[in-house]
């Protein structure tokens, strides 16, 4: 008996944060932070990566701890983190070497979410057809772990969490151009995509994929035109908070980017600013 209400206290634990989707966010803060890759929010942090470190912050913005050597200890050469996410007390995080364009030696790197420390990775399984991974998304409902691809960005992967076992590839229709970051609530998938031009003014946009059919092929619909963010630029990670279910975007602004490589400065700018969009869900 005792055996059987621990198992169900670590269930209910581990459910009664789960995050909910709504379909109306309004802007309600916006944050500098140090990282220009992911955001991942659990009861009572954030969590940024940059292309080569990890940060925790309170939620108010005070930065609480950083990892500027992320990839010691990793089992394959890395340069760059992707979009992220945390889960039971453990940082997610699609890692590669990335150049020009390309990734090379994909892996999920897991980290311990009070140190920040490497602890494990999960393998990629190149027979996938995956060839970068611009971030992930664990799904906290069924276990897996999903991961998103910028160069090719016509399939999700998953992965089982508890075995690192590549499952399957589900087939984006349409598919949104030059995605970023992923994450996954009640079955479905949201997804970023730097599809607007900087040089243009042009917004970025926010998608949104049904999974819960368990198909091959997944419908993609607009979720959310991010027109208020202050300049366009280059939008990364998102999450949902799971104590507020507010929406987390990050998003960068000042610098040139070609083919995911930064090359210098839009006017008025001497250096990339990289903030989190907080949205609280109003309907």
């Amino acid at each position: 008996m005792r055996k059987w209400m621990l198992v169900w206290a670590l269930w209910a634990a581990g459910t009664a944060a789960a995050q909910q989707l709504g379909t109306n966010y309004r802007l309600k803060r916006v944050i500098p932070v140090e990282g220009r890759q992911g955001v991942a929010a659990d009861a009572d942090y954030y969590y940024v990566s940059g292309s080569t470190a990890l940060y925790k912050y309170a939620k108010n913005g005070e930065l609480i701890a950083c990892n500027e050597r992320p990839f010691e200890g990793l089992p394959l050469p890395a340069n760059h983190i992707g979009d992220i996410d945390v889960w039971n007390g453990e940082i997610y995080a699609g890692i590669e070497t990335f150049v020009d364009g390309r990734g090379e030696h994909i892996q999920v790197a897991v980290y311990d979410a009070d140190s920040l420390k490497w602890r494990r990775s999960i393998d990629w399984n190149a027979d996938s057809g995956q060839v970068e991974v611009c971030g992930l998304a664990v799904d906290r409902d069924r276990g897996k772990v999903w991961m998103a691809d910028w160069v090719d960005g016509r399939y999700l992967y998953e992965y089982d969490l508890a075995s690192g076992r590549y499952l399957r590839k589900v087939h984006l229709r349409p598919v949104p151009q030059w995605q970023q970051g992923i994450f996954m609530a009640e079955g479905r998938m949201l997804l970023s995509a730097d599809d607007g031009d900087a040089d243009l003014d042009e917004a970025d946009n926010l998608y949104i994929a049904d999974l819960r059919d368990g198909g091959s092929a997944a419908t993609v619909l607009p979720f959310r035109l991010m027109d208020d963010f202050r300049r366009p630029g280059e939008i990364e990670g998102l999450a949902i908070d799971p104590a507020t279910n507010d929406l987390l975007v990050l998003s960068n602004r000042g610098a040139r980017i070609v083919l995911g490589m930064p090359r210098g400065f839009y006017p008025g700018y001497d250096r990339e600013l990289h903030e989190l969009y907080v949205y609280e869900r109003i309907d």
